[in-house]
Formats: C-alpha cells, sequence, structure tokens
C-alpha cells in the first residue's frame, strides 16, 4: 500500500466550530479554532465563518509543507 504525500483531507485543515449559547440559525455566531494551528477566532454570521475558513485556506496554500 502506498501513502500519498498530498493527503486528501489534510490535518492542517481540521477545525472546531463552537456556537455561541445564543446563536440560531438567523444569528450564527461562535469561534472557529484550527487544531494544527490552535488560531482561533470570531464570528457573528455564517459569512463570516465562510470567510475565516477561505483565508485559513489561503494562509495554509501559502505556507511550505511541513515534513514529518
Amino acid at each position: 500500500m502506498m501513502l500519498r504525500a498530498d493527503p486528501k483531507y489534510p490535518s492542517r485543515r481540521t477545525y472546531v466550530v463552537r456556537l455561541r449559547s445564543d446563536a440560531a440559525p438567523g444569528v450564527l455566531c461562535g469561534r472557529l479554532e484550527n487544531l494544527v494551528t490552535r488560531k482561533q477566532s470570531d464570528f457573528t454570521s455564517a459569512g463570516e465563518l465562510f470567510d475565516l475558513i477561505a483565508c485559513d485556506i489561503d494562509l495554509c496554500g501559502a505556507e511550505p509543507p511541513s515534513n514529518p
């Protein structure tokens, strides 16, 4: 069996989304955390959540791959 150097689901793109207790379908708010970098960002809408993920993916693409 051959292991791929570029996994389909890299751990660098693993997130925890925590929703605030007052979050609702029309008022999505909470915190996004990248489990590898431990970077945390708060969001107050679904649009902000998606923007945070997109920004993190852009930063990930700019970084050289880490060697195990």
